[in-house]
């Protein structure tokens, strides 16, 4: 359990990216898991999306303990994914274009989170481990939507 005062600032920082990027996770999940037809398909997404919102409430936790508050995703970045996955969706309403949207989501959040990892090389190991946790979640759900493609 982390102590407050020996928190170091990378380890705060990589939590914060890593809660912008549940985010970001959940509301693209929500944005279609109306439209998935396939019964496997959605259980997969519903089952991940449980997932990020678990992951999302331990780091909030952590998160409230350093008495720091969380972060959104930027503006900019949640306009880009709702109009890239709803242009998508109402030009090719299936199952393989869901499929083909949530695996580039998931390629996003990985590159991301390696990222943030490597910057904040000074973080603490229960940051580092939510943040490899979470890059492992997007892993195993591309390699699970390959057989929707």
């Amino acid at each position: 359990i982390m102590i407050a005062e020996k928190v170091t600032v990378d380890t705060v920082e990589l939590l914060k990216e890593c809660d912008a990027g549940v985010k970001t996770a959940i509301k693209s999940l929500d944005e279609v898991l109306d439209v998935v037809e396939n019964k496997e398909l959605k259980e997969l997404l519903e089952k991940n999306k449980a997932e990020h919102e678990k992951t999302g409430l331990l780091i909030d936790s952590l998160l409230v303990k350093c008495n720091k508050e969380g972060k959104d995703p930027s503006p900019m970045a949640q306009v880009m994914a709702w109009t890239k996955i709803n242009m998508k969706i109402m030009a090719d309403k299936n199952d393989k274009t869901i499929a083909d949207l949530i695996t580039d989501g998931c390629g996003m959040g990985i590159k991301t989170l390696c990222k943030y990892k490597n910057e904040y090389e000074h973080a603490d190991k229960e940051a580092v481990d939510i943040a490899e946790k979470l890059i492992k979640l997007e892993d195993d759900l591309v390699y699970k939507l390959r057989r929707y493609l």
